[in-house]
């Protein structure tokens, strides 16, 4: 049940009687700024004032007579240059609670995607080594815009891209032989420049060891590159897989950059913008602003009309020796993506590939011909810390902290927690003393506490008033009008504007607006219970009012469904209770 979905309809229906057949896509049901003003504001007169050449509040005027005999309008009001406010009675509110109670975790679902295909590719880590907390960050906030879709009635498929091809995993393929080579009881000594110095690739080493004893070394190296890389290459996706496994997370599809190449798909790509005129012979200037290398010459180049898609320069489609480059290799990845019916593109990229998102938009457009689009998220960087001290590198592996270190230090619900409490594009520090610590000052804390807090109130009750407990799972109306006092009220309204906030989230693929919300509705239940610590008579059990306990019982209970459904929605297991 999405009360601003039904009055933002009572009001489409009071616009439509007084001027029908006008256009009401513009308007907008939403709370007003200042809660003084009413419990939601809409701009239908200022919509509606262009298109009937009329002044706007003169038509707000209007229309707030007719929805002052709305269902439950307490009041209605224009402000402004014509906002109207409705105040709603507090039964509108409280109708809320038994939908919550019924719908249980599916309280929030929406239609609002209709089965429109999304593609949500995240993490895409190169196979070269484990995942570092850097990953970390895209792959939560990738999964949680899946599962926000998903919930907001979408088709969605999760993807990884393996950047199988190139020249990092011909790096990654010396590196294990090396370790191949050490394994065989060479001593190498340090790891050359160039080389991933990480020891998670030692059973790497140990592996083809165990399956060619020293008998790879008398292999040409071109095929001993093969087999290392293959090996490696596996090795790697089960390390990641695993890892991504830990933070609860699952693709739905794995694609191999290699198996693109093999399948023609990147051929059929340039051949499609070929036809279509997108693809030339033509010389680059160097980038502008640089200057360019000493031993730069002009050259001919096979490139993609990127520019006339928006982007800063046309790319190049093929290196000097006729190969395939990697923006190639992206278009194949794409033209697959659009044959297989997805209309939206989401992709979680790293701070350093802000250049790319040019780029994927103008071949996204040229390869669909501008009927799907994009959207890139730019994670910025995680800097962690442990009591506000810097946290060094893995010596696993080799550069960096690993995914793996920091879930062993704080498990996959805070470090899931904490990857969805900024936007993307804001860096991030993360101290793993402090979100393990016990203190409102601590959101993962002060939202788990909320919903313990919730569940521990349900436990007395049902040992101390079984009868009111019971009947707290479908309350019937009259008991809920009991929820009167401000405190409760304004937990009742925050509640209810949970499937707004889903569909806001879902539309803006940005989910760490749930989290937002959750620390507001953890507020607002705190604020309660100290309300009642105070006040003995606001105080959730009350022994000789059974139905004023059966009332605050139901919303005990459904507080724990919202928290329960965002948290989930997140990724994040809800805590029943803190230990």
């Amino acid at each position: 049940m999405n009360l601003f979905a039904t009055y933002r309809n009572y009001i489409l229906a009071a616009v439509d009687a007084l001027a029908p057949g006008s256009t009401t896509d513009a308007i907008t049901l939403e709370p007003p700024r200042d809660a003084a003003h009413g419990d939601l504001s809409t701009n239908a007169a200022m919509v509606l004032a262009g298109q009937l050449k009329q002044k706007p509040r003169e038509l707000a005027e209007k229309l707030a007579e007719a929805l002052r005999a709305l269902p439950h309008v307490a009041s209605v009001s224009v402000a402004g240059p014509g906002f109207i406010n409705l105040t709603l009675a507090p039964a509108a509110w409280q109708a809320v609670l038994p939908v919550m109670l019924a719908e249980g975790g599916s309280f929030g679902n929406s239609t609002i995607g209709a089965g429109k295909r999304i593609n949500v590719e995240y993490v895409s880590a190169n196979p070269t080594g484990p995942l570092h907390i850097g990953h970390a960050r895209g792959a939560v906030y990738g999964d949680a815009i899946a599962s926000l879709l998903l919930k907001a009635g979408y088709e969605v498929t999760k993807e990884y891209y393996i950047n199988d091809a190139g020249a990092q995993v011909e790096v990654l393929a010396r590196s294990a032989l090396l370790r191949y080579r050490e394994a065989c009881g060479e001593a190498i000594g340090e790891i050359p420049a160039g080389l991933y110095p990480g020891e998670y690739l030692k059973s790497v080493g140990a592996a083809l060891f165990e399956q060619y004893g020293n008998g790879l070394l008398s292999k040409p190296e071109a095929e001993q590159l093969i087999i290392a890389k293959d090996t490696a290459i596996g090795a790697m996706m089960a390390l990641i897989k695993q890892d991504l496994a830990e933070l609860g997370i699952h693709h739905d599809v794995f694609t191999s950059e290699a198996k693109l190449h093999a399948e023609k798909k990147v051929d059929a790509a340039i051949e499609k913008l070929s036809k279509a005129g997108h693809v030339y012979r033509g010389v680059l200037e160097p980038p502008k602003g640089e200057k360019p290398p000493e031993d730069w010459e002009p050259q001919e180049q096979l490139l993609f009309r990127a520019t006339e898609f928006g982007d800063d320069a046309d790319r190049t489609l093929e290196k000097a020796d006729g190969s395939r480059t990697y923006f190639a290799g992206d278009l194949g990845l794409t033209l697959d993506k659009i044959e297989r019916g997805f209309t939206t593109l989401i992709y979680m990229f790293g701070a350093d590939h802000g250049g790319y998102v040019k780029r994927m938009e103008a071949m996204t457009a040229a390869l669909s011909d501008r009927t799907a689009s994009v959207d890139i998220k730019l994670c910025q960087l995680v800097h962690l810390f442990k009591n506000g001290e810097p946290v060094r590198m893995s010596k696993r592996a080799g550069n960096f902290v690993t995914v793996r270190d920091v879930l062993d230090e704080v498990g996959r619900d805070i470090l899931r927690f904490v990857m969805l409490m900024r936007k993307t594009n804001q860096d991030m520090e993360f101290d793993l003393a402090k979100v393990k610590e016990q203190s409102k000052d601590n959101p993962v804390f002060y939202v788990h506490y909320a919903h313990a807090r919730a569940k521990s109130v349900l436990r007395m009750a049902h040992e101390q008033m079984p009868a009111a407990w019971e009947a707290s799972v479908a309350p019937d109306v009259q008991t809920l009008a009991l929820l009167t006092h401000p405190a409760e009220l304004a937990l009742i309204k925050l509640l209810a504007a949970y499937p707004r906030l889903i569909e806001q989230a879902a539309v803006a693929h940005e989910p760490h607006r749930i989290l937002y919300y959750l620390q507001e509705v953890a507020a607002s239940f705190h604020g309660l219970w100290n309300v009642g610590s105070k006040d003995a008579e606001i105080r959730m059990i009350q022994p000789d009012q059974p139905a004023l306990t059966t009332a605050r019982l139901a919303l005990a209970r459904a507080l724990a469904v919202v928290l329960a459904s965002g948290l989930t929605t997140c990724g994040v297991e809800p805590v029943d209770e803190l230990r």
